[in-house]
């Protein structure tokens, strides 16, 4: 993966590109990129092709994802997302995905996995704002919980 600074105008205001190569995990390597670069609240982007992926559909009856593997070479048509930390402080990489098979069907939803091939164009831009995800065990997730407000100055009140 490769990473290019593509704008910074203050400490949490900064977009990067990163950009994989055949066989790397995204999921996994922008993990480590959010930890690395002290990522706290992101909006990500990407296009590219996988050669393989595993996405999720959360089921609510069961409160876990049903796995829907893709092994096939596919176009990643949407990605999207976001990073914020967790009740515990992990960050934690949030990603919905709709990838394009050789049909002209698709397949999407959460992308648990996948292997790069032959590029992943991913952005991520930071916000000025602090996200954090709360656990709700009604659910089964951790979700977003807005702060009430944000003080530019001093962040979330």
């Amino acid at each position: 993966m490769k990473r290019i600074t593509l704008h910074r105008e203050a400490e949490h205001r900064r977009t990067f590109a990163f950009v994989f190569e055949p066989d790397e995990d995204p999921v996994a390597l922008l993990t480590k990129a959010a930890d690395e670069y002290h990522l706290a609240s992101c909006q990500v982007s990407a296009v590219g092709g996988f050669s393989q992926a595993t996405l999720g559909y959360f089921e609510r009856a069961r409160r876990s994802y049903a796995k829907i593997l893709v092994a096939e070479q596919v176009e990643v048509l949407s990605l999207l997302g976001d990073v914020a930390h967790q009740d515990d402080g992990q960050r934690v990489v949030h990603l919905h995905c709709v990838v394009g098979l050789h049909d002209g069907t698709t397949r999407g939803g959460h992308l648990l996995e996948a292997r790069v091939w032959p590029t992943l164009e991913v952005i991520v831009t930071e916000w000025p704002a602090y996200l954090r995800k709360r656990f709700h065990p009604e659910i089964g997730l951790s979700l977003i919980e807005p702060p009430v407000s944000v003080d530019p100055a001093r962040g979330p009140v």
